[in-house]
């Protein structure tokens, strides 16, 4: 166990060195990564003048909105700076050959091929995305007990765990498809529903919407879950409102179990570029 944090925090460091030898690089990179979430952010301060709630009686005001807005930081920015990046290298990886001397290592090649780069970059979103939310919390005038705190970090670490999960599964594909360039574009596609909370899903559209990216792919469950952990009760008076945090954490053991299963499968068709 101590081994692979020890690997962890090397790649960690590693990565670390590389980005600061190329300081300007880093900074723009840094720089336009935050131009976008602000852009993003001042257009939802724009429509917060003109509109109450995201979604008539949701629920869903301003600050509570901002809070969940944060959240969704928080687990994106994670994802982003230390799987997106060796997501899109396996893929390479796989095409060139390459994986072939991943695969000769004395460690697990999920793991590895998981954290050899880091994007420090998007840890500018990190930041951003704890400042929104004490924001947002200093806003309401809530103070979070130290409980929903604790479930709050859980859920969020639940979150960045399904997101992996389906990451990784869409990388895996790389070796029966030869090569992947669509993986962030698909990726785009899957995540766009968890960007608002479930409750605008209204309708029979928006309900079917709703029940599929809840239960089948269940990625509304990524921000909403840990949002509510602070936002609502902790005894919450609905029976949907006390299973969906149950199912978040059996909805995440089987997202992490079917990757895994899947990239081993992948693993065993694996035939090298280079034979």
């Amino acid at each position: 166990m101590w081994r692979y944090v020890r690997i962890l925090i090397t790649c960690a460091r590693n990565s670390l060195v590389r980005d600061m030898s190329f300081r300007t690089n880093f900074v723009l990179e840094t720089i336009s990564s935050l131009s976008w979430v602000l852009m993003n952010l001042g257009f939802y301060v724009l429509i917060f003048r003109y509109a109450p709630e995201i979604g008539k009686g949701t629920g869903w005001g301003q600050y509570q909105f901002f809070m969940f807005l944060a959240t969704g930081l928080l687990i994106n920015s994670v994802v982003q700076m230390v799987f997106m990046i060796n997501a899109e290298e396996f893929t390479e990886a796989v095409r060139t050959g390459a994986l072939d001397f991943v695969l000769v290592r004395p460690i697990d090649t999920q793991f590895f091929i998981s954290i050899r780069r880091f994007d420090w970059s998007a840890l500018g979103n990190f930041l951003l995305g704890i400042a929104l939310g004490v924001y947002a919390l200093g806003k309401m005038g809530h103070l979070p007990t130290a409980l929903q705190l604790i479930l709050y970090a859980l859920y969020v670490g639940c979150g960045i765990a399904i997101y992996y999960s389906l990451m990784i599964a869409l990388a895996a594909a790389t070796v029966w498809m030869g090569r992947n360039l669509t993986v962030l574009d698909f990726w785009f596609y899957i995540t766009i529903f968890a960007r608002y909370p479930m409750e605008i899903y209204s309708g029979p559209v928006g309900g079917v919407l709703r029940w599929a990216f809840t239960f089948v792919l269940p990625v509304l469950i990524v921000v909403n879950v840990p949002a509510r952990m602070l936002l609502r009760p902790l005894l919450p008076q609905s029976t949907a409102e006390w299973m969906l945090p149950l199912f978040g954490l059996a909805a995440t053991v089987a997202c992490l179990g079917v990757s895994r299963w899947l990239f081993q499968k992948a693993l065993e068709n694996y035939r090298s570029a280079s034979s």
